[in-house]
């Protein structure tokens, strides 16, 4: 954890609704994570869906490690990763050329466009093999299968951008639907890792509306790694053509699937604010600890 006497600076950004803070450590490679909690609690801390802690690349110029409000570390966000892009650009460690940044899922190629105003993240490609997603059972690929929770039967496809995802199709969908079933598939015996929950309704060939439970930080108004599942997903089971717009609760997001399934996603992030944390935060932090 930052030292109190340590300066702990920090940027917030949104992307879709889902916000993050860019956290400027001098000191630590990852933060404790009693001191995640602390900054992202909205009525004791800043306040935010998770943390990115920027690091130095080996392979890549730029690594990121990403960590969930409840303390636990993400290995791939989309949303994450385009924050991230956008905070190279506004500190002037990027320029508008493609730049690559190191995660715990994989490698992402990104890209800042129109001036700061988009960002275009190649994410990676997906894949529904069970041993990679995981899922337990037999190695298979996982589309179309059942499971049940809450005394209903749904229809999922299993998918990995480098993090987990169980995609459910519903004719109809809801907040109040990912709220009640979203937690009860992360938690799921099927998933060894626990899951991030895509609830996909098929608008047209070419959009799909989406509600997000979030492994780890629970409901959601947007995700990039979930539209990329999503919509994999949906060209997958030939639902969708492969350029896609997603609509979630806090936005739009365009997804472009590959036909090896690499997917790609273009979309805004913004910043709010920055700032310095105070040392009472950090000392409430080390009391958690």
């Amino acid at each position: 954890m930052a030292d109190l006497g340590e300066t702990l600076n920090f940027h917030k950004y949104q992307a879709l609704g889902n916000d993050y803070l860019v956290l400027e450590l001098t000191k630590a490679d990852a933060p404790a994570p009693a001191l995640v909690r602390a900054l992202c609690d909205r009525h004791f801390g800043i306040g935010s869906d998770g943390v990115l802690v920027p690091g130095s690349g080996s392979a890549t110029q730029f690594s990121l490690r990403i960590f969930n409000p409840d303390g636990s570390e993400a290995e791939k966000s989309g949303n994450g990763l385009r924050i991230f892009a956008r905070y190279l650009w506004d500190t002037r460690k990027v320029t508008d050329a493609a730049f690559e940044v190191a995660t715990q899922g994989g490698i992402a190629r990104c890209q800042v466009l129109d001036g700061g105003r988009g960002i275009d993240v190649a994410m990676g490609t997906a894949s529904f093999d069970s041993t990679k997603i995981p899922i337990g059972g037999p190695p298979r690929e996982v589309i179309d299968e059942q499971i049940e929770v809450d005394r209903r039967r749904l229809r999922f496809t299993g998918v990995t951008m480098g993090n987990p995802h169980c995609v459910v199709l519903l004719d109809e969908i809801s907040p109040d639907i990912a709220r009640r079933l979203g937690p009860l598939l992360e938690q799921h015996p099927a998933f060894p890792n626990r899951t991030n929950v895509q609830f996909v309704r098929i608008i047209s060939r070419k959009r799909i509306q989406i509600e997000i439970w979030e492994r780890g930080a629970g409901y959601t108004l947007g995700s990039g790694s979930s539209s990329c599942a999503a919509g994999a997903a949906a060209v997958r089971l030939g639902l969708c053509d492969p350029q896609i717009i997603a609509v979630m609760p806090g936005g739009e997001l365009s997804v472009i699937v590959a036909e090896d399934y690499s997917v790609r996603i273009i979309g805004p992030a913004w910043k709010i604010a920055q700032g310095t944390v105070a040392d009472d935060l950090l000392r409430v932090a080390r009391r958690l600890n």
